[in-house]
């Protein structure tokens, strides 16, 4: 008997196995280590991987408490839920349509 929560990672693991959602995760991992590099105390550069992390690192910017390690947290989570989300349409899309095939 299979686990309920097995097939659900799988299907992230899959998604997350598109070239286009590890071009994603690699640019948002890029800009993130440039605003860290380049953080000062009158530097806006920790917008732009918040940016490029909208709509989830908002919604979990507004839900997690304030402080630093939960604004990283927000855009690390933002752009893990945004790859899968971008692996699951691209795969959706390749498709076509033959939705019954499960490649």
């Amino acid at each position: 008997m299979t686990r309920p929560g097995l097939p659900i990672l799988r299907g992230v693991r899959r998604a997350l196995g598109n070239i286009a959602a590890r071009v994603y995760l690699t640019a948002c991992a890029l800009l993130l280590g440039w605003a860290l590099l380049a953080d000062s105390d009158e530097s806006m550069a920790a917008v732009i991987p918040l940016f490029a992390t909208i709509p989830t690192s908002l919604i979990l910017l507004l839900v997690l408490p304030e402080g630093t390690t939960m604004f990283l947290l927000s855009i690390v989570l933002g752009a893990l839920i945004n790859a899968v989300v971008i692996g699951w349409c691209v795969r959706t899309l390749r498709r076509g349509s033959n939705p019954g095939t499960a490649s």
